[in-house]
């Protein structure tokens, strides 16, 4: 994602989405997301609204994998586990779902067992078993439907060459000895597989369901809610699933009787509908009030419905290195020496939704270390170190690069200050502009994609740096499509310490190794570093049990304070 959860079909870890990145947090509140929330519990009953910019990337979840579409998932499919709900003590627990309990391990750590509870159903009725289970999840591994998280492959293990159940079909590594068993062979030891079996693609679907673009416009449920219409890049409706059962699902509250998502709305227009809070806009939530309009926000009424929401995903621009000029570890360094991050964060709304970022891990991840590589005075760069190291390089006089970027005002002013940084240095950035639904997918093909790209991560789990680290810099995990690693960095001493580091059973030490691989990936520039994103969310009057998050708003538990009004 994310900018997580990922970006990706990715991020995360990665923001792609109407929660995150392109909308998200902060005002008034409590900045622990187990206490700043809307006050009250929900009702049951009436109709929640959400205004978005962009369309979610994809309504299959092998596809998609970006904080908005991961935040809508949880509302219509359900897998063996889950993160926690919103208003736990602790919203980063992996928590079973349609799993009895967690996963269980045998002593070699190869193996893990799940065992799935009684009466779960599909939204017409079919049951769902360890073989719709298996099914599902194995789609992950087909090459045009399996972009979306990456986890699945690279832990559990298949046959060389395994392509999914429409082209190759079985994958023996799942067993299932009964319906409700279901036993998983994992590659390598992975102690955080639980975690895994929580990603937006471990979901169960009918077996010889979902070929090709099956579910590009329709979905087969599993959670609380189904399809009831969806016009793409407009609005999407979702209705109750007559066959979820509450007494299964301890996590999903499901509240209200309907959800109703507007999409292709101006981001001006989004602020605007929700300062005022007219009609069917007391019952809706957004993304992130803009910058422009923060300033509207000290009237004591809208002071008392802001909330604010911490940094949890990191922004930064990704530098193509199978392409000169960064091929050039010198030059890599020179743009990160270069970069006004101050700049950066007023592009980005300012000290209340951005703070400068150095490393690629975010300050709310376990593993964070703080480290500073490129220090000058109040974060604006150093244009003398950069100069130097290009001269090294032989690029004195400067290069042409283009820049990927999304169609959205953040990420142009990003853009904006990255090519007034640089043009001291003889350096020109051309931008080019992708659409916002189609961007992660763009980015993420290797032959797509251009000299560097500004993008975003999320951790899928905030226990350690396992779901930023390899995503983005294991140079196994380059892929043709679905692609994270944008960098498109193989260096074996990264990878094999990588490997190191997955391995290790003591959390606290593995917990430090990520930190320590953090300075030392930064010391060959793969990426530059941007901001840590912070975000401001303002939810209509009526809205309760809204904790939004800039990794992962629980849509799930959220609803109307009085359902007669919706």
């Amino acid at each position: 994602m994310t900018t997580s959860k990922r970006l990706p079909a990715f991020i995360a870890a990665a923001a792609a989405s109407a929660l995150l990145i392109t909308g998200c947090s902060a005002g008034g509140g409590d900045s622990d997301p187990s206490q700043a929330g809307t006050g009250g519990t929900p009702e049951k009953g009436g109709t929640v609204h959400m205004l978005q910019n962009a369309d979610f990337s994809y309504l299959d979840p092998s596809r998609g994998f970006d904080g908005g579409v991961n935040a809508f998932y949880r509302l219509i499919y359900r897998g063996l586990t889950m993160q926690a709900a919103g208003d736990a003590d602790d919203p980063n627990k992996i928590v079973p779902d349609l799993a009895e309990k967690l996963g269980e391990a045998s002593d070699d750590g190869l193996t893990w067992t799940y065992t799935l509870k009684d009466d779960i159903f599909f939204d017409d009725g079919t049951p769902i078993t360890s073989e719709t289970m298996k099914f599902g999840i194995s789609r992950s591994w087909d090459p045009q439907v399996g972009i979306g998280s990456p986890y699945l492959r690279q832990v559990i293990d298949a046959p060389e060459g395994y392509q999914g159940p429409y082209i190759t079909g079985d994958l023996p590594t799942i067993e299932t000895p009964d319906d409700k068993t279901i036993v998983f062979h994992l590659k390598k030891p992975f102690p955080e597989f639980d975690n895994v079996l929580a990603q937006p693609n471990a979901v169960p679907f009918p077996e010889g369901t979902g070929a090709g673009d099956e579910f590009i416009k329709d979905v087969i449920a599993s959670g609380p809610y189904t399809l009831a219409e969806y016009t793409p890049g407009s609005s999407i409706v979702l209705e109750r699933n007559e066959y979820w059962d509450d007494k299964t699902d301890d996590v999903r509250k499901a509240y209200p009787d309907s959800w109703e998502f507007e999409i292709g709305i101006d981001p001006a227009t989004i602020d605007e509908r929700m300062i005022a809070g007219q009609s069917d806009d007391q019952n809706a939530i957004a993304g992130t009030v803009s910058a422009a309009s923060l300033p509207r926000l000290q009237t004591p009424q809208l002071k008392d419905r802001a909330i604010t929401a911490d940094a949890f995903c990191t922004t930064y621009m990704s530098m193509n290195t199978t392409k000169a000029p960064f091929d050039n570890a010198d030059v890599r360094t020179a743009i990160n020496w270069a970069i006004d991050r101050s700049a950066l964060v007023n592009a980005s709304g300012g000290t209340q939704l951005a703070d400068p970022a150095y490393t690629i891990i975010p300050p709310v991840v376990s593993s964070f270390k703080d480290f500073n590589l490129w220090k000058s005075d109040g974060d604006k760069g150093d244009t003398e170190k950069a100069q130097e190291l290009l001269d090294k390089a032989g690029l004195s006089d400067g290069f042409e690069f283009t820049l990927d970027i999304r169609s959205q005002p953040l990420m142009q002013g990003q853009a904006e200050a990255i090519q007034q940084a640089l043009e001291p240095l003889g350096i020109t950035v051309n931008l080019n502009v992708i659409d916002t639904s189609i961007y992660y997918e763009t980015i993420g093909t290797p032959s797509q994609q251009n000299d560097a790209a500004i993008t975003g991560w999320c951790p899928d789990w905030a226990s350690s740096a396992s779901t930023i680290i390899p995503p983005l810099f294991d140079g196994r995990n380059i892929f043709e499509k679905g692609n994270s690693n944008l960098a498109q960095i193989n260096d074996p001493a990264i990878n094999d310490r990588i490997d190191e580091i997955t391995a290790m059973t003591d959390v606290d030490e593995a917990k430090t190794a990520w930190g320590d691989l953090d300075e030392q990936i930064m010391g060959l520039s793969p990426v530059a570093p941007l901001v840590f994103s912070k975000g401001i969310f303002l939810p209509g009057e009526n809205i309760a049990g809204y904790y939004p998050s800039t990794s992962l708003t629980d849509l799930t538990i959220i609803g109307l304070k009085d359902p007669s009004k919706g």
